[in-house]
């Protein structure tokens, strides 16, 4: 019978073993690329309407930061219409802007605000509040943009928005976000500010800049933009979440049956590494109706059970897939040769240090891990398999998922303490797989 496979307490949910996976599945849409189109839409001139916004919790906190910036930001079924006070035109109102959890909306903000005519307070939650800022504070700086922060990296940060000036940054660690801040702070600078990337990070950015009418250009490993041009705003649809679509892949990765259609997921190349990785250790994959929108790609993907060989992720691959770690890991004990993660020491500044979170919550489950400053190994289960434990996600979205999928593996049932969580990224998840997965 299809269906039931979990049962809710007062703020668990238990993770009943599944057989088999199976059924079509339309994603939310890309966090990433929402949380772009969103901020500058809001300085663009005219209105912007997305189709397919994500409704994720990180998103939810962005629109509500330019809301409270002076910009207005409705949304309508699945769609969100958002008109900007104009260029260099964002003030604060009574209420502070608040990412909330999302980092993402921290650093963006951070770019769009340095350039403002005026002086502004982001702020967030708890973890939020913890998670170092320092590495776009620094650009940022060098460009003229007035930053405070407590201890110097940390949230809240106080902007005082001004004049600034085009800068050509070379980046020492791979960060889409750092990059992304200095490309938007740019916008607003005289003449041309280019970053150079230490290895190729995901554009959406670049991408969503060209699509409102900004002049930006690759070549090599360095980006650039024209400051002060004339944006507009444009009808503009966001594929589905690629980094959710991961989890249900790896779902079909644990079970033995699997037969399951993804539509419309976004394969930016920058982002689809993971897919690549996931072919070549034996996951059976098929792209099928590729197009090209707004500059993304956008396609299905069939999946169909497969037994994973395993390996190493580690340099240029890690930086690619920063967001999708967590769920290789918890595929570690299901693959041939287990999973190494090497190069990662960044998982430990995330929503929650999701190296420590994931040996905890792995090892409750019997698996084998060996954790390094910089990553982790997990050993494959073997005939023995995992066995169900009570898991704590940290308040980490995709710690809760990934381990959730690990579960369905499990010999007996497991436990998660805060599954609502999983809404930061991807609302709706354990009733999809409710949905589809046979027990």
């Amino acid at each position: 019978m299809r269906g039931a496979c979990y049962t809710f307490f007062v703020a668990n949910r238990t993770i009943v073993p599944a057989r088999r996976i199976l059924g079509a599945v339309s994603l939310p849409g890309d966090k990433s690329i929402s949380h772009r189109y969103a901020v500058l839409a809001a300085i663009a001139a005219g209105p912007t309407e997305i189709e397919n916004f994500s409704t994720a919790a990180d998103c939810a906190s962005t629109l509500e930061c330019l809301e409270r910036l002076g910009v207005e930001a409705r949304r309508t079924e699945n769609k969100v219409r958002i008109q900007g006070p104009g260029f260099r035109s964002l003030r604060q109102g009574w209420r502070r802007p608040d990412a909330g959890n999302s980092g993402t909306t921290m650093r963006l903000l951070a770019g769009i605000l340095a350039g403002q005519k005026s002086q502004f307070t982001i702020t967030g939650d708890h973890s939020l509040r913890r998670r170092p800022m320092r590495r776009v504070l620094e650009p940022l700086r060098q460009m003229g943009a007035r930053i405070r922060a407590r201890e110097d990296q940390f949230a809240p940060l106080k902007i005082e928005g001004g004049e600034l000036h085009s800068i050509s940054y070379p980046m020492a660690i791979a960060s889409a976000q750092v990059k992304s801040a200095v490309l938007l702070a740019g916008l607003f600078a005289e003449g041309e500010t280019s970053v150079t990337e230490p290895v190729g990070t995901r554009d959406h950015t670049e991408l969503a800049l060209a699509e409102f009418g900004a002049g930006v250009a690759r070549a090599n490993s360095t980006v650039r933009v024209t400051g002060r041009p004339r944006l507009a705003g444009r009808p503009l649809a966001v594929p589905g979440d690629l980094s959710s679509a991961v989890f249900l892949i790896a779902a079909a990765c644990v079970l033995p049956e699997a037969n399951l259609l993804l539509s419309g997921v976004g394969l930016n190349p920058t982002r689809a590494a993971v897919l690549d990785l996931l072919k070549a250790w034996g996951a059976s994959l098929r792209l099928v109706k590729v197009e090209s929108r707004h500059g993304e790609l956008h396609g299905d993907i069939l999946v169909r059970a497969a037994r994973l060989s395993g390996g190493v992720v580690s340099g240029h691959d890690t930086a690619r897939m920063i967001d999708e770690l967590p769920m290789l890991a918890a595929l570690g004990p299901y693959t041939e040769q287990g999973i190494e993660i090497r190069d990662a020491a960044e998982l430990h500044v995330k929503e929650s240090d999701r190296i420590a979170a994931l040996a905890a919550n792995l090892r409750r489950m019997g698996a084998g891990v060996e954790e390094f400053a910089d990553g982790l190994r997990v050993a494959p289960a073997g005939e023995t398999g995992l066995r169900g434990g009570a898991i704590d996600p940290q308040g980490d979205h995709r710690i809760a998922m990934a381990m959730a999928i690990a579960a369905l593996g499990a010999k007996g049932d497991s436990v998660i303490s805060d599954p609502a969580c999983a809404a930061v990224s991807f609302p709706g998840f354990f009733e999809i797989l409710d949905r589809i997965i046979e027990r």
